[in-house]
């Protein structure tokens, strides 16, 4: 069994522009726990790429839960002034919570703790609520017992983050992977494969991004890693999304494992910028939307 992030890459790797002596450059490193590529053509690309590290620097300061950030100091004290990076990340989960009637909903960090700790999560629930979550006078402040994570959404903030970085630099050819792709120009061959069924498609992404989510790829407590609010099930195996931007992918694939086809095809009908969306049930069918 190929797990999803290598078998991106290894598909990724195999259409990818060319990388050779000033054409092209290539930059591998880590960032919010996922090992990250950028493929980048063009004169210049070693320089452009030289600016990645210190933009991730910014990202690891304000979303990590490995490390003291932004986000461990608001989940240990319950308020803080945010940087402007992590109040961007705000109306971004506001919109998502909205489009996905509340199925993703970044204030589920307490029960992936009771779960990790090996803890019943019926307690843990009772402090999920994103709208509990206040904004006032440019402060964050939680309820008391909550705590955020941004898991389901940061690799592709990130990702549109150096996209955008890459773009202003002059670049209009580059395939960027914080942990879900975003692709200047194009086409990039990217494979869609589910952690049990294995291959199951191909998507070529020309300027748009993608991310997918497989609750049971990574087990908590023997519970899926992605959690619904309300502690429903996942309906789907993996979730696939193509949107114009990497955040919005991958929010949405973190939270579509929750909806039906009928609720998924009623949102991708109405809401532009979201451009394909691909569905994995338990016994290994796909679904194209």
């Amino acid at each position: 069994m190929i797990r999803r992030r290598r078998f991106l890459q290894i598909m990724a790797a195999a259409a990818a522009l060319p990388v050779r002596a000033g054409a092209g450059a290539r930059w591998q490193g880590q960032a919010l726990g996922a090992d990250c590529d950028v493929l980048l053509a063009g004169p210049g690309a070693e320089a452009a790429l030289a600016g990645i590290p210190p933009l991730l620097e910014r990202v690891e300061a304000a979303f990590s839960l490995y490390r003291e950030s932004e986000l461990t100091r608001l989940n240990s004290t319950g308020q803080l002034e945010p940087s402007a990076l992590f109040a961007e990340m705000l109306p971004l989960c506001d919109r998502l919570h909205g489009l996905t009637d509340g199925a993703f909903d970044p204030s589920v960090q307490p029960v992936w703790q009771a779960l990790r700790d090996g803890r019943d999560p019926v307690a843990a629930r009772a402090m999920v609520g994103w709208s509990r979550v206040s904004r006032r006078d440019g402060g964050v402040q939680l309820a008391p017992g909550q705590a955020l994570t941004f898991n389901g959404v940061a690799q592709g903030f990130a990702s549109d983050l150096v996209r955008d970085h890459l773009a202003r630099q002059g670049f209009d050819r580059a395939l960027v992977n914080m942990g879900e792709y975003a692709a200047l120009g194009g086409p990039f061959r990217l494979g869609i494969a589910d952690p049990v069924a294995g291959e199951l498609a191909e998507w070529h992404l020309r300027g748009t991004a993608m991310a997918l989510s497989a609750p049971g790829a990574t087990l908590i407590g023997g519970a899926p890693h992605i959690q619904h609010p309300q502690g429903r099930a996942p309906l789907w195996s993996s979730v696939a999304v193509e949107a114009d931007s990497a955040a919005l992918a991958d929010g949405l694939s973190t939270a579509l494992v929750f909806l039906d086809r009928a609720a998924i095809a009623d949102l991708k009908s109405r809401l532009q910028g979201l451009h394909r969306v691909a569905l994995v049930d338990r016994a290994g069918n796909l679904t194209s939307l």
